[in-house]
């Protein structure tokens, strides 16, 4: 719990409200370049990670997945111009730049050769799987002599 000093006696409700860290997505939800990140989910089971990134609007080809040192990096680059026919005159045109950059450091237990990726829907998803020796062993029974 943070402590908000009010500069009057009575402060108003609306005051409070605008100063709560919910409208605060300057850190958490944009980069350096005010463009939004993606949302990203991460799954686990026995099996491997399943890595899902929101990135509506993008091609496969707008994406670059790198693997350097154990550390998975999902970026992307979209640039789009609207050209401009011959004889038109325009006092006003804009570009379109998105892009991002996504670094997850991944654990030693993965299989780093087998990672795949996919692009459906407006999700990028990615499979991690682990290595025999980190998934999970059934039960064994000890005999007792």
């Amino acid at each position: 719990m943070s402590l908000v000093r009010f500069s009057n006696q009575y402060p108003n409700l609306f005051d409070h409200f605008l100063n709560n860290d919910l409208f605060n997505w300057s850190n958490s939800n944009y980069s350096d370049t005010n463009t939004t990140l993606p949302s990203v989910n991460i799954k686990e089971d026995s099996v491997g990670y399943d890595v899902e990134v929101a990135a509506p609007g993008f091609g496969k080809e707008d994406f670059k997945i790198e693997l350097n040192n154990n550390v998975l990096t999902i970026s992307s680059e979209k640039q789009e111009e609207n050209e401009a026919n011959e004889g038109q005159k325009f006092t006003r045109r804009e570009f379109s730049y998105q892009s991002f950059n996504r670094s997850f450091t991944l654990p030693n237990t993965v299989e780093s050769d087998k990672i795949t990726a996919k692009y459906d829907n407006g999700i990028l998803k990615i499979s991690i799987p682990k290595k025999e020796e980190a998934k999970p062993k059934p039960v064994k029974l000890i005999e007792i002599m």
